[in-house]
């Protein structure tokens, strides 16, 4: 059912919109003046103030709805590595697996791996990619030990391969540690 309104005259009634008390503030005074404003007819006037009205109420709607959405911690939920240590040396060569938020698995020290995943997380970047190809590294050697690392982390598939090889192959893997283990060091960290 369809309601005609003659030109000039403003519907009343609950339809209507909220009462000019709740209208915010910020509306500019040709819309709140309660007496005749020069050039705006006073249809026009108690019209936008409806609109503006309902402008508001569905942003502060929206505004409600995305605040109640819940945070990105819901994509991290998977969180779950497997690490493959190989020629790192006795007691660190093996298989690991890892589960963030909380720490928890097979891992030596879970909640550290967790924490050196999390601290070489930034928006936008693969936290696990190589080397760019043209970055000069120093040749230096850190040893045999290579690393393969698998699974998912922050929603996005893991495979990613490690060695020690050359100065910015060191500092990838040292950037992990303890996820991947120590160069050199004794025991499992």
């Amino acid at each position: 059912m369809s309601q005609v309104i003659p030109q000039g005259t403003v519907p009343h009634g609950p339809a209507s919109g909220p009462a000019p008390s709740a209208l915010p503030s910020a509306l500019p005074s040709a819309l709140t003046a309660g007496s005749a404003t020069p050039g705006v007819p006073p249809g026009a006037r108690a019209a936008l103030r409806r609109f503006a009205a309902g402008a508001a109420a569905v942003s502060a709607a929206a505004l409600a709805t995305l605040s109640a959405a819940p945070p990105a911690a819901s994509a991290q939920e998977g969180d779950r590595l497997t690490v493959t240590v190989r020629d790192a040396g006795e007691g660190l060569d093996g298989t690991y697996e890892v589960t963030c938020r909380p720490g928890r698995g097979s891992h030596p020290d879970p909640e550290g791996a967790c924490a050196a995943v999390e601290r070489n997380t930034r928006w936008g970047q693969d936290t696990f990619a190589p080397p760019q190809r043209d970055a000069i590294c120093t040749m230096q050697y850190g040893g045999p030990a290579t690393a393969h690392v698998t699974g998912t982390w922050a929603g996005r598939p893991v495979d990613a391969t490690y060695d020690r090889r050359n100065g910015c192959a060191i500092d990838r893997w040292d950037a992990l540690v303890p996820l991947l283990p120590a160069a050199g060091s004794a025991t499992p960290s």
